[in-house]
């Protein structure tokens, strides 16, 4: 069987339906990673944790951004067009979600749809691969679903993650929003989090 039409979920509307639930849960939550049900490798450059939110998230309506790793691999592109028959965007600004394999492959926040004053749902939703949700350095965060104030500490992110997301924070109610991934889990940084430095 081609790589790209393999790797589905073995149980699509019940696996999809407890992935959505973890990403949902994970923006509510920010900073609390959830567990993704994530589908069996497909042997190619996309981590199962992209695989589980692209399975969940993209359907034949939405535009999604790929980063070069992604869209440079044939099998990558099959399971794509196979399992959801989203349309692949090479412009950042035009995607509703965005999938990338590291931060080194991401452009910066704002070259993606920030959404509009009217319409801010309509922004971009960024799925970035990251090395571990924990273990680097200490991060705070605030805002809504946080009570005072809570710590995370993915290791992965941009270099100049703070002063990007203050940029992207300052822009509310309009912005992207953050969904990081790391083994089988999801973290979720909606644009209302506020994220500095920790002491």
């Amino acid at each position: 069987m081609d790589i790209g039409l393999d790797g589905g979920f073995a149980d699509p509307v019940l696996q999809s339906q407890s992935s959505f639930r973890a990403i949902m849960d994970a923006l509510a939550n920010p900073g609390t990673p959830r567990k993704l049900v994530t589908p069996p490798s497909i042997r190619s450059s996309i981590s199962p944790e992209l695989a589980s939110i692209l399975l969940t998230l993209a359907d034949h309506d939405t535009s999604i951004w790929l980063d070069n790793t992604l869209r440079a691999d044939a099998g990558v592109l099959d399971f794509v067009n196979f399992h959801t028959g989203a349309g692949v965007v090479h412009e950042p600004g035009r995607a509703v979600f965005a999938f990338a394999t590291g931060a080194a492959h991401l452009p910066r926040f704002d070259q993606f749809n920030l959404g509009t004053q009217e319409y801010p749902d309509r922004s971009t939703t960024i799925v970035l691969a990251v090395t571990a949700l924990s273990g680097g350095e200490t991060l705070i965060t605030r805002g809504p679903g946080i009570k005072g104030h809570g710590h995370i500490s993915p290791i992965g992110l941009p270099g100049d993650f703070l002063a990007q997301w203050s940029a992207n924070r300052e822009l509310f109610p309009r912005g992207i929003d953050l969904l990081l991934v790391a083994e089988g889990e999801v973290m979720g940084l909606p644009r209302s989090t506020r994220i500095s430095e920790g002491h």
